[in-house]
């Protein structure tokens, strides 16, 4: 386990980061004429494999920005590093709305207490246009697993190992805590996003996983895989049979959630071609059906908004991985 000075560093390095975007903010810079957005393709890398939430989240949003403003969105898988590598490429792309993305949370709130402080995705390299939407994590296990809840890791026959959607996401954390918190052998397994960690679960190739409702939930209603744990402050109203993780006592609470991103120094008259079109997008039965059927809880807010709920998220996530003497970074 890291040492409390290491984290209080890496925690204090993502806090200031975290403290000095305000979110959208007028940029200078030659942006695009009124009306003429977008001038060509603008492509959206997304940090994930195909089939995973956060792609098809970001090809639901490609969809509607295509329709209100016209013009090419494709959306560019770029999975690893949960999400490192697509924000990367957004954060030296053009600042004239040529390159977007759909970001995660977790790649800021959470992945800063895995990674070094020079490895630290920083929100100030971007600007936050827009929040999306919330989606709740489920710990499932598997039919071979034979665990049917979570009073069961009890008797668990030596280690219990657990899928994730990488190093540093809300998945590791979520299970991380459970596992932790009831002081359960347990060892992770990483994977570059949701789609490959259900297929090991599916192919018993791990005992359990974390992985959000929407990924997880057609299974879980065919009884592929066990539901044990939901990890929000209430249950979901998609699983409502499966209780949270502070009702069977462990003190975990963790949630996932999606905002548009631009690069640091895009145009005013840009971001709010593109806020604009995102909230006409949000008002279609379209989108509203999507998200329904995605298990998406909708967090439609301003972008200062999210990074205000980054940085309280980013406190409270260092504050439990400390309490339970979790080392993100080793993936334990």
């Amino acid at each position: 386990m890291r040492n409390n000075l290491s984290l209080a560093a890496v925690t204090a390095a993502a806090a200031l980061a975290l403290a000095a975007c305000g979110g959208v903010q007028n940029t200078a810079g030659s942006g695009s004429d009124s009306g003429e957005y977008p001038s060509g393709a603008v492509e959206m890398p997304v940090g994930a494999s195909a089939g995973g939430s956060s792609d098809l989240i970001s090809r639901e949003i490609s969809r509607g920005l295509s329709d209100e403003l016209g013009g090419s969105f494709p959306v560019i898988n770029r999975e690893g590093a949960n999400g490192a590598l697509a924000a990367a490429e957004v954060a030296k792309a053009e600042p004239d709305g040529s390159t977007i993305s759909v970001q995660n949370a977790s790649l800021f709130a959470i992945t800063p207490l895995a990674v070094g402080a020079d490895e630290v995705t920083s929100i100030d390299d971007f600007e936050v246009v827009q929040g999306v939407s919330r989606d709740d994590y489920v710990l499932v296990a598997s039919e071979g697993s034979g665990f049917t809840s979570v009073d069961d890791f009890a008797n668990a026959d030596g280690k219990i190992t657990y899928g994730t959607t990488g190093v540093g996401t809300g998945a590791q954390l979520a299970c991380a805590l459970t596992f932790n918190a009831g002081d359960t052998p347990s060892e992770a397994i990483p994977f570059d996003g949701g789609a490959p960690a259900l297929t090991a679960l599916l192919g018993d190739q791990v005992d359990t996983a974390c992985l959000q409702v929407g990924e997880a939930i057609e299974n879980i209603e065919s009884g592929k895989i066990v539901p044990l744990s939901v990890f929000g402050p209430e249950r979901v109203a998609f699983l409502p049979d499966v209780p949270t993780a502070q009702e069977q006592g462990l003190d975990v609470e963790v949630s996932q959630y999606r905002f548009m991103t631009v690069p640091k120094g895009t145009p005013q008259d840009v971001k709010d071609a593109i806020a604009d079109a995102m909230q006409a997008t949000f008002e279609t039965e379209a989108y509203k059906t999507f998200n329904t059927n995605n298990n998406l809880t909708p967090m439609e807010i301003p972008g200062d908004e999210v990074v205000e709920q980054l940085k309280a998220d980013t406190e409270r996530y260092a504050d439990l991985v400390a309490e339970y003497g979790i080392d993100l970074g080793s993936a334990s």
